[in-house]
């Protein structure tokens, strides 16, 4: 369940927090950042889709569970914002505390809505990014959409 106590006063706040508590592999600051909704989701790379608070929580336990170990910096970030939701779009650069050579880059989307208690996470949606995004970009927009 969210703290009540805590009061992100911006998206960027919230985000900021998030890959804090990350890093630190703290669940309950974690958890802080998360809207107390039952609807939230959450999409780790190469996972299922987790909706609710309670299949969160768990996901970020399993995955704090060796703790602090990961490190996240955050780069390329376009938002868009309204009055009551931000949506970041973001690359995570990934890697191991104790091996600083090995990174990964994520792909991301975090949206924020603004309530009560501030702005808080609703969805996080990480996914690998494609050996071919780091290349280059394409040269014409694609023809069909999905």
């Amino acid at each position: 369940m969210s703290s009540p106590s805590l009061y992100y006063s911006s998206p960027d706040e919230a985000e900021q927090a998030f890959y804090e508590a990350f890093e630190r592999a703290d669940l309950e600051a974690m958890m802080a950042v998360w809207a107390d909704e039952d609807d939230v989701i959450c999409i780790h790379p190469g996972g299922p889709r987790l909706l609710g608070l309670a299949a969160v929580r768990a996901s970020w336990r399993s995955i704090f569970s060796d703790g602090p170990r990961l490190t996240a910096r955050i780069a390329a970030t376009r938002v868009m914002q309204g009055a009551m939701l931000s949506v970041h779009s973001t690359e995570e650069h990934l890697g191991l505390s104790d091996d600083p050579q090995t990174r990964q880059i994520a792909l991301a989307t975090n949206i924020y809505l603004r309530g009560k208690h501030g702005w808080r996470m609703v969805m996080h949606h990480a996914s690998p990014m494609p050996d071919s995004a780091e290349d280059d970009e394409p040269d014409e927009a694609p023809r069909t959409l999905h």
